[in-house]
């Protein structure tokens, strides 16, 4: 008759978690150097003493003065990270993350959603511009009268008269 596995065998296997190129010394799960917590989210070390000197994060230090990054701080540089995908700048993370007042935190997103919404226009158009010059028939974008309006219309000069192929 065959024992099943002891149940803590089964916890472990499912708490396993592999990171890859951590010294065995920092697997525990105290306080992490700021090497230890710069590896775990893939980042370098320098990055995080800059989030400390613009005021996003504050380590706890040890008594020789090396900083000592607790869980705390670890959810708080996952929080940065996180933002930072959103496409926030340090400064508005650190207003959204230091300020009590819900009323500047919702003034704050809605300005950064604003500007979203400008660089979401001007990607489009980017990409308008992209697509329109890969359908082109032009050897030479600078000879396509698409390209040249868009040049024009940048620096507010009159463009060439549309392509009869290509416009409707």
């Amino acid at each position: 008759m065959e024992r099943p596995e002891p149940a803590v065998s089964v916890v472990m296997r499912a708490r396993l978690r592999l990171n890859v190129g951590m010294k065995s010394s920092e697997r525990h799960q105290g306080p992490l150097s700021v090497g230890a917590a710069a590896a775990r989210f893939g980042l370098a070390p320098h990055v995080l003493r800059h989030w400390e000197a613009v005021g996003l994060l504050a380590p706890a230090r040890d008594p020789a003065g090396r900083r000592r990054y607790g869980a705390a701080d670890l959810v708080r540089i996952a929080v940065v990270l996180r933002a930072k995908e959103a496409g926030l700048p340090l400064d508005t993370i650190r207003l959204l993350t230091a300020t009590a007042d819900p009323a500047r935190r919702r003034e704050a997103i809605r300005d950064e959603a604003a500007a979203l919404r400008a660089r979401i226009v001007a990607a489009r158009a980017s990409l308008d511009l992209l697509e329109r010059a890969l359908a082109c028939d032009h050897e030479d974008i600078a000879r396509c009268p698409h390209f040249q309006r868009a040049v024009a219309d940048r620096v507010s000069l009159p463009g060439p008269a549309p392509h009869p192929r290509t416009e409707p």
